[in-house]
Parts: structure tokens; sequence; C-alpha cells
């Protein structure tokens, strides 16, 4: 199979997977999504989604965030971890809307990752999102996917970046995005994960990945 037919094979597939792709984070404008991909930082999409209402219902604007304090924010955000880190870039973020921006979310890169504790997956994740904007944001499952896949080398996520975009079309980077995490979480995870059941990996993955697959599975009876 050539690296042209893995990736229409990949395609084919997510899009039967998944006609329809829902949005891991609960929000409503770009503001309130991109304090959800921040808050979402080493933490379940599950608890970020059981501590933004509460944090939304003080503040889900930056005019009303930056009322609060950093002290504030932290004890209510506690439960996602990293809280102290997190307050602090929420805060300050906010501010830097309301001053730069007139308190709207920026649509550029480099305007995003200009804001405190907004890193590039970030940004990715609420351009693609948020406005639509072709971006390709690589998290755990996509870097594991796509080395497992034989797509990528899985050295870097940097790297992983640049070879997604340079196999998928372009027009196809916001959804897909969305459904190799999905496919990763349901049917390639990490732990616990059963290569029959991920036809993806069964059909087009990395011999040495399966092989090593089979290998722990005998090792283990």
């Amino acid at each position: 199979m050539t690296k042209q037919n893995k990736v229409n094979f990949v395609i084919n597939t997510l899009k039967e997977f998944y006609p329809e792709i829902p949005i891991p984070l609960d929000h409503k404008d770009p503001y309130t999504l991109l304090i959800a991909v921040l808050l979402s930082a080493q933490s379940t999409d599950i608890r970020v989604n059981q501590i933004t209402p509460l944090l939304f219902a003080k503040a889900d604007n930056p005019y009303d965030m930056i009322k609060l304090t950093v002290e504030d924010i932290r004890e209510i955000i506690k439960p996602v971890g990293l809280s102290p880190m997190k307050s602090k870039g929420i805060h300050g973020l906010s501010q830097i809307l309301i001053d730069k921006h007139n308190g709207e979310v920026p649509q550029t890169f480099e305007a995003l990752e200009e804001l405190p504790a907004v890193g590039h997956k970030t940004a990715g994740v609420v351009l693609s999102q948020a406005f639509g904007i072709p971006a390709f944001p690589v998290d755990t499952h996509i870097h594991r996917l796509m080395h497992r896949w034989n797509l990528s080398n899985g050295k870097s996520v940097q790297q992983t970046e640049k070879d997604a975009k340079r196999l998928f079309p372009k027009n196809l980077w916001n959804d897909l995005h969305l459904q190799i995490i999905w496919y990763g979480r349901e049917y390639s995870p990490a732990r616990g994960w059963n290569l029959e059941n991920d036809i993806i990996t069964k059909t087009i993955g990395r011999k040495s990945v399966i092989q090593d697959y089979y290998k722990k599975k005998r090792s283990s009876k």
C-alpha cells in the first residue's frame, strides 16, 4: 500500500466512523474555548467540562474575568491541576485581550501565542474550532497514531504536525484533527490497546508497532 493509499484509507475510515464530529470541550464563543483549552493541559476534557461552568458563571468574558483575583480563579480551577500557572495565565491573558485586542480573541498564531500560558497547540485548537481557520494541532493521541500508522517518525510533536499538514489536504485538517483524537481515545489508546479493534493500525500500521503488540501479548500469557 502506497503512502497516498494509506492517507486515503485514514480519511475514508475516519469519515465513516465520525460523520458528525463532536467538539470535546464545552464552550459558547472563542473566549470560553480559549480558557477551556488552556485548562485542559495535563487534564481531561471531562474534568474541564465539569469546572468551566463554575468559572464561567462568575466570568465568561475578559472584562468580568479581570474583576476576579488570581486567587479567586485558582480556587475554582484547582481540580483541573496546574492551577497556580493556569490562574495567572487566565487573568493575564484576559487583561491583554482588553488592552491590545478590544476584548476579542485574536485570529492569528502569532497574536495567540503571545498570550500567557497559550502555546502552539492551544492556539491551533482555538483557530480551528472557534474560527474555522485550517490548523492541525497535535495532541498525544495524534502524535501516537501518526507514529503507529507509519505516517510520521514520532520523534517530536513539531515533526508530527509538519507531516500531518504535508500528507492530508488542508481543507480536511480541522475535521481530521478531531476525528483522529476521537479514534485514538476509542480504538487506539495508549493503555489497554486492543489491536483487533483498531482497524486503521491493523491495516496500515508500522510493522514494528504491530510486532511489539503481539510480542507483549504473548509474554503476558
